[in-house]
């Protein structure tokens, strides 16, 4: 089927040659291609060229042949043979260049869109010097701010905080007008206090180089929270071992997990399979009608129209690849949920970029699609999804291991038949019970939590990578355990965002996963997925047991509840300490404590109560 035979079967009016869509595609963006410079357009131009060059070297070689065979000096030329040689080289010269516009283009665009390879996260006309640590240089030219006659960072702080706090200054212009992060977040930190009058002693502001945070992770920054990382492990997954680093708050959660990391690795390892790979962004485009809406999904799920449409997307980026694109209706709306591969990158910047060129594409193809916004929720991200649930995004992964009835008895103390039970019980029936939607596991969104912080990943997308499915049930006999975690949204990166953090960066190393692959684009955040999901594998493990053995309790008593009150009251003279527990006791005397029973419920209220229980509208028969 023609290309324009194709269109008109969906409604569509066929587009005549390459020079009217990058006519239409230039009018949308307003960008100039290289193609600008040809005073006829590409696709004749190209023809006639091509033609001159094999007319050209066809009547070449008849005349020399003719030379050759009457012994005539080949370098005697007449005028024809001049002008036949002046024309092969021109367009010669010509194609060269021509199948060299394609790449000249993508370089133009390039230098006006910023790098392709890694997410954009400048922030326009700022440029942090990773050489000098602080240092924040306008990269282009400005008109510094003057306060009292004076440029602003010749003041001391304290004056710039007071001029931010009654607005002469705005508080987000302060790195590129004092050109110093640190700076800037010392002077916007002391105005906050000005502004709230409150203290923020306890917030550190040291210790951390800011230049790596402007554009790319936080604004208006006046800090850093500090957060504990542990590891768990080794854990032993696919024949190698990790130390999976954890940053949490929560007492006992890394204790738990490395309990699951040592019965996985007594009983042999744990393996993974990665599934699926395609991060997606789903923009939606309306129409006057459902008719011309439904016309524009035909064309784009038509197979022959897929190879155009992965040309448009794949050159935002030598990593984005386009996968696949699926189409749904509400009404005269279209939902386009478009996926794509992104490197090791997370790649929400990358394909939103690649999706904007689709839709350029699209609107040159249907001229009457509305452009609503760039994504309509069908994507979906930071939101627990059908969808996600069903389809998958990011890396979809399962991880299994099987345990061995000894290992669950001396290790995580129960039995084989209690957790299968437990997992049917609490996991599968419980979470059904309550509607869960791909919540069919104990605390999956803990273990991912606490390594997408350390990791540096967004900690939004905790809520779909965590939807994840726990198994469990007895094998070989019914001696041992197959349990197995299936998570089908885990989206992680190993470039860009909050990894090109310091402390972000050390813990990915720690993984042997810093930074991009060299050898197979990709891998990197491969493997980080597939120790995310054997992480949680382990703190299923080890979770599960606690409620089946009711160790819970005990354990978070021990590891997750606060002693300093207690160890404070104990370090106190044994007097004071006396006295202390007296005043107490006599505080607590029977008419205090008959004062804190909670009082019986008014006669009305109980009534209230029992009729809603009953379900009885009648009154409650009198005493």
């Amino acid at each position: 089927m023609k290309a324009g035979e194709g269109m008109k079967s969906y409604g569509v009016q066929p587009v005549a040659n390459v020079d009217h869509r990058n006519s239409n595609r230039r009018k949308l963006e307003g960008k100039p291609l290289a193609s600008d410079a040809l005073p006829l357009p590409v696709g004749l131009t190209n023809k006639i060229f091509m033609v001159l060059f094999f007319s050209a070297s066809y009547y070449l070689m008849r005349r020399w042949r003719e030379k050759i065979r009457t012994s005539t000096p080949l370098h005697m030329l007449n005028l024809g043979e001049i002008a036949a040689i002046i024309v092969q080289l021109a367009s010669f010269i010509y194609l060269i260049g021509f199948f060299g516009i394609d790449y000249v283009q993508t370089f133009i665009n390039k230098s006006i869109d910023g790098s392709w390879d890694s997410e954009d996260y400048r922030v326009a006309g700022m440029n942090c010097q990773a050489s000098q640590p602080g240092s924040c240089t306008p990269s282009i030219p400005r008109t510094p701010a003057l306060l009292s006659g004076k440029p602003l960072k010749e003041h001391s702080n304290e004056d710039i905080s007071e001029a931010v706090r009654n607005g002469q200054t705005p508080s987000y212009s302060l790195e590129a007008e004092l050109e110093d992060c640190d700076r800037a977040a010392a002077v916007r930190r002391r105005a906050v206090e000005m502004v709230s009058e409150r203290s923020l002693e306890g917030l550190p502001l040291e210790g951390m180089d800011y230049s790596k945070i402007l554009g790319q992770c936080c604004e208006m920054v006046i800090g850093h929270v500090q957060i504990p990382v542990g590891v768990a492990g080794p854990l032993l997954l696919d024949g190698f071992e990790y130390t999976v680093p954890m940053a949490t708050t929560e007492g006992c959660l890394v204790a738990s997990t490395n309990r699951g990391c040592k019965a996985i690795a007594q009983s042999g390892g744990a393996s993974s399979v990665v599934t699926k790979d395609g991060m997606t962004r789903a923009p939606v485009v309306r129409f006057e009608t459902a008719k011309r809406a439904a016309a524009l999904k035909f064309f784009v799920e038509d197979a022959n129209n897929f190879q155009t449409l992965s040309v448009v997307f794949n050159r935002t980026s030598r990593f984005a690849r386009l996968q696949d694109i699926y189409c749904v209706l509400a009404g005269r709306n279209v939902y386009m949920r478009v996926s794509a591969s992104t490197g090791d990158a997370m790649g929400m910047n990358m394909i939103s970029k690649g999706v904007q060129n689709v839709l350029t594409y699209l609107q040159s193809v249907f001229p009457d699609m509305e452009l609503i916004s760039i994504s309509g929720n069908f994507c979906a991200d930071k939101k627990a999804t059908a969808v996600n649930w069903i389809e998958g995004r990011g890396k979809s992964v399962v991880c299994e291991a099987i345990l061995k009835e000894e290992i669950v008895r001396k290790v995580l103390k129960t039995s084989v038949p209690a957790l299968v039970e437990l997992n049917t019980i609490k996991n599968l029936a419980g979470s059904a019970v309550a509607g869960a939607l791909g919540g069919f596991n104990a605390h999956a969104a803990n273990i991912v939590a606490a390594v997408y912080i350390a990791t540096g990943q967004d900690p939004a997308q905790v809520v779909e990578s965590s939807q994840c499915l726990t198994m469990m049930e007895a094998v070989n006999g019914g001696r041992d355990l197959h349990i197995s975690v299936t998570m089908p949204s885990i989206e992680v990166g190993t470039i860009g965002g909050g990894t090109q953090l310091p402390s972000q960066a050390a813990c990915l190393n720690l993984l042997g996963v810093r930074g991009a692959n060299a050898d197979v684009p990709g891998a990197n955040a491969e493997q980080l997925a597939r120790v995310v999901a054997g992480a949680v594998l382990a703190g299923e493990i080890s979770l599960m047991s606690a409620l089946a053995s009711n160790t819970l309790v005990k354990s978070h008593m021990k590891y997750n509840r606060s002693s300093q009150n207690i160890a404070a009251l104990g370090s106190l003279p044994s007097s004071q300490s006396n006295q202390n527990i007296a005043a107490l006791g006599g505080s607590l005397s029977s008419q205090n404590l008959s004062a804190m029973q909670t009082p019986p419920l008014p006669p009305s209220s109980a009534s209230s109560f029992r009729h809603r229980r009953s379900g009885s509208s009648s009154s409650p028969p009198s005493a």
